[in-house]
């Protein structure tokens, strides 16, 4: 049954905005009536060309952000589980949506819904919202009969991802304050500060300290040449991320990061956490090892970890247990296979892959606020000990005068 977004006027006067879906236009606008509403606008709801399957949007915000999208499921597993039908449970979460982009697109998937489409495929004509995890689980979930179940381990599975990531922003966002407030405040001294004092004391013939001639000098480079430092790092900057779109470069990039001594475990616990947390929510939903493998990889942002995810699905697929194969990946930390090789042998494979995934989480987290909590103070010092050979930088000279004049 088609949908048709509608703007309207109530008995009061006020605008009135919505979706209705009817057999055609006429029944859509006879059921407004029946509702005392008078039609200014009737439009039937279609895919519109940004979000059609298949396309590529590359500026186009995301209708559902995480946050908003794990509440939602979240929300949907509820009324799944109370008993309530999915078209019912639909139409609920749809008089609730918060902003009309929301609305369009809950009323696009109920009605494919309600034509008989599978929840999985109606979701997946918004491939931009809805990534192939999501997907995956919806399908093993429907297919299994646990819609409601799944729905409920996916919303977990989301906001859990959600968490770490906010945790892992929160403490890399305040070095990164501090040191670009930091690099401002000494572009500004040496660029403005630092000559304006200078001019003071070039006009009386003395030699200046050795900090003060190099503090000038510094600041002369800055001056004469801070267009083409920032034309060369924004050329810089365009040039690695147009090798990165090369996948041997990008890969060779992404094991050289894993080498890095702080970022690059970060990095790599990271990618294993979520990993291992997709590979225990599609295994608890009955998706068969290899797709579960492949969706999985797909979670990986590193290119180095993913071709070693692609060899281990090869392996399995030969017939190695998933232990054996994940432990021929010698980046993946050693507990993940550990773990694997337990579950296989109890017969708890999501339990224990879960589990893992909780521990590496907690990993990424805790070194994440380690380093946080010593760069702080350290990225203080260093401002501190900067603006400080600037200030001296300038105060020799008038020291140096004072005591030519006594």
């Amino acid at each position: 049954m088609p949908a048709y977004t509608y703007h309207a006027i109530n008995p009061l006067g006020r605008n009135v905005q919505g979706v209705i879906e009817a057999e055609s236009e006429r029944a859509a606008r006879s059921q407004l009536r029946q509702q005392s509403l008078v039609t200014v606008k009737l439009q039937i709801l279609t895919l519109s060309p940004t979000t059609r399957k298949g396309d590529i949007v590359l500026w186009q915000a995301r209708v559902f952000s995480r946050s908003t999208l794990a509440v939602w499921t979240r929300q949907l597993a509820s009324l799944v589980s109370a008993g309530l039908p999915l078209e019912r449970a639909l139409s609920a979460l749809l008089e609730q949506a918060d902003t009309p982009a929301q609305r369009e697109l809950q009323a696009q998937v109920r009605a494919e819904v309600n034509a008989g489409a599978p929840l999985a495929q109606a979701l997946a004509m918004h491939p931009r919202e809805f990534d192939p995890l999501y997907l995956a689980v919806v399908d093993s979930g429907e297919q299994s009969g646990r819609l409601a179940q799944v729905l409920i381990q996916l919303a977990a599975d989301l906001q859990a991802a959600n968490q770490m990531r906010a945790k892992l922003l929160t403490a890399s966002l305040y070095p990164a304050i501090v040191s670009g407030v930091a690099l401002l405040i000494v572009i500004f001294l040496l660029a403005y500060v630092v000559p304006q004092v200078a001019q003071v004391f070039t006009s009386t013939q003395r030699s200046l300290p050795g900090l003060t001639v190099l503090m000038l000098t510094l600041s002369g480079w800055v001056q004469a040449l801070w267009a083409w430092m920032l034309g060369g790092l924004v050329l810089g900057w365009l040039l690695l991320m147009l090798a990165l779109r090369q996948a041997a470069f990008r890969q060779q990039f992404d094991a050289l990061w894993l080498r890095l001594p702080l970022l690059g475990r970060l990095s790599l616990g990271y990618n294993a956490a979520r990993f291992a947390g997709t590979l225990a929510l599609l295994a608890g939903a009955g998706v068969p090892i290899l797709k579960s493998l492949q969706t999985a990889s797909q979670t990986l942002s590193n290119m180095a970890l993913r071709d070693n995810a692609l060899q281990a699905i090869e392996l399995v697929r030969e017939g190695a247990p998933l232990a054996v194969a994940l432990s021929q990946n010698k980046r993946l930390p050693g507990l993940l296979p550990m773990f694997a090789s337990l579950g296989e042998q109890t017969g708890q494979l999501p339990q224990m892959l879960q589990h893992a995934a909780d521990h590496l989480s907690e990993e990424v987290q805790r070194r994440a606020m380690q380093l946080a909590t010593i760069l702080e103070p350290l990225l203080i010092v260093t401002m501190g000990a900067v603006v400080m050979l600037i200030v001296l930088a300038v105060m020799l000279p008038i020291i140096q005068l004072n005591q030519f004049v006594r």
